[in-house]
């Protein structure tokens, strides 16, 4: 910017000759003349350039419909940006960068992700149907804090639930739990949804159906209804029943209980759920209450009782814990020190 003011007041004040300004600062006489007769001296502005725009937009829909496509898979079975790259290579002729390509697939993915989770609805909630999931809470025994696992049912359809706490979070827990349920409110639920616990699923098969345990599968025969499972990392598919259980821990066991007796503390639990069925329900212009009893047709009845047990390997013995009370039971002759398999009752109330 010195240079040009120096050029300026030479040749336009001093008059002096381009040639002669040019000796002086070493450099062509037209460079002289282009800065000596310049008005304009505002910066230039270049347009931005769109690039990739030519080479991307006739593989857009073709990487668009990959995307939309893999998005319904698991994750680990969807192409990598790097291969839709090279298969427009080699299927399309595709001239474009690698990188482009890349940028161009990551944009696309965080704009379907966000308008899939905007898109998600609440589920319907339907009568006859109920969600299970456990929750934790702290309790105080013996001076101590221990913190204890909690068994939800709700129901969304009439916005009621009941819990109980147990000892573990574990298969026996968690059938006794539901037994307990079903026969508190005189029926078991037409069909009910849990989350993928190992509890109920021995394993999750690629089609996406469930491989049960046989203790669960059983206790599905016993109690006759249909078991749903979420899909993996879709929360909202039992949304009802995680609100209760953050609901339960909030406004019935916090801050902690002292625990004397479980048993004790439980059935207190039944008694608090029913009163808080006379809030309002938060869409119907109802009660909780009233919605139960009037739509209590839609569970079917269920007279028989199922004895959670466990099998376990033991040597001989004459023992079997029914909870804090002992039974003696009936086993097989047996030689000193030989193995057999025993059916005992595994919930211990003490911890």
């Amino acid at each position: 910017m010195a240079e040009i003011n120096y050029i300026g007041h030479e040749a336009n004040r001093k008059g002096s000759a381009y040639t002669e300004i040019a000796k002086k600062l070493e450099c062509d006489p037209r460079t002289v003349k282009k800065y000596a007769e310049m008005e304009d001296f505002s910066p230039e502005t270049k347009p931005p350039q769109v690039r990739g725009a030519r080479v991307m937009n006739p593989v857009k829909p073709i990487l668009d419909a990959w995307i939309q496509e893999d998005f319904q898979k698991k994750k680990k079975f969807r192409r990598t940006a790097k291969r839709m790259y090279e298969l427009l290579v080699e299927d399309y002729a595709f001239k474009g960068s690698d990188r482009t390509v890349r940028n161009y697939v990551a944009k696309q993915k965080i704009k379907l992700a966000e308008e899939a989770e905007q898109a998600a609805l609440p589920l319907e909630a339907k009568p006859g149907t109920a969600q299970v999931d456990f929750g934790e809470a702290p309790f105080l025994h013996d001076g101590k804090q221990v913190v204890l696992p909690y068994l939800v049912i709700s129901f969304p359809f009439s916005n009621a639930f009941l819990f109980q706490v147990f000892p573990a979070q574990n298969k026996e827990c968690f059938m006794e739990g539901l037994k307990r349920m079903f026969h508190y409110i005189g029926g078991v639920p037409k069909a009910i949804r849990f989350d993928n616990l190992s509890a109920a699923i021995k394993k999750v098969l690629p089609n996406g159906e469930r491989e049960l345990t046989e203790a669960f599968q059983n206790f599905v025969l016993r109690y006759e209804f249909t078991p749903e499972f979420c899909n993996p990392g879709s929360g909202n598919e039992k949304g009802h029943v995680e609100s209760m259980v953050k609901y339960i821990r909030n406004n019935f066991l916090l801050p902690e209980l002292t625990l004397l007796n479980l048993e004790d503390l439980n059935r207190t639990f039944w008694k608090k759920a029913e009163k808080d069925r006379n809030r309002k329900h938060y869409q119907k212009n109802s009660l909780p209450n009233y919605i139960w009893q009037t739509k209590n047709s839609s569970y079917s009845y269920q007279r028989k009782s199922l004895t959670v047990y466990a099998m376990r390997k033991s040597r001989q013995i004459s023992m079997a814990i029914y909870g804090s009370i002992t039974r003696r039971t009936q086993l097989p002759l047996a030689l000193p020190n030989r193995r057999f398999w025993q059916r005992s009752r595994t919930i211990k109330w003490s911890f």
